[in-house]
């Protein structure tokens, strides 16, 4: 997506809201942070990705798991000289 200073936008208002309108939406920033989004009223709503619980009922977490290893890991720090 494009990102255009404000002195930029404001020259060039009219074209770059033509762009918007026909699909291409654009970033509005001052000294290089971004401020505002463009983007034509009727542009579909972006797909919202569900990404927490994505792999729900694919894996299971052991209820020892916090503990798995716990005799290597510990001879590996004392037992070990």
């Amino acid at each position: 997506m494009q990102s255009y200073n404000i002195h930029t936008a404001k020259t060039h208002l009219s074209k770059l809201v033509d762009k918007a309108c026909g699909g291409e939406p654009f970033i509005i920033a001052k000294a290089g942070k971004p401020l505002v989004k463009v983007i034509a009223i009727d542009a579909p709503e972006p797909v919202k990705i569900k990404r927490f619980g994505f792999m729900e009922d694919k894996i299971r977490v052991p209820d020892d798991f916090d503990r798995m290893g716990e005799e290597v890991i510990t001879h590996l720090f004392d037992g070990a000289q």
